[in-house]
């Protein structure tokens, strides 16, 4: 009888550790899963700030030259206004 409890007992044993090693093996792979999508929403989350940044340097620049333009467009209508007199 106490042959038996063992063997059972062992068996038991036995067959936990595969089902531990799948559970492990499972749970390693989902986390490297995770891993590798917490780094691709980092290098996105990257790339939209530097387009973000670029997009900003863009709008700047072009309000600058129409800033720019605007002075030389009221300088010019201004040297007209004075030669005309």
């Amino acid at each position: 009888m106490i042959a038996i409890i063992i063997t059972l007992g062992t068996m038991g044993l036995l067959t936990s550790i595969p089902l531990a090693a799948i559970l492990t093996a499972h749970k390693r792979s989902s986390m490297k899963l995770q891993i590798k999508m917490m780094e691709t929403e980092a290098e996105l989350e990257k790339l939209k700030v530097e387009s973000y940044a670029i997009e900003t340097e863009k709008l700047r620049l072009e309000l600058a030259q129409e800033k720019q333009a605007l002075l030389e467009m009221e300088q010019n209508h201004r040297l007209s206004q004075h030669s005309s007199k």
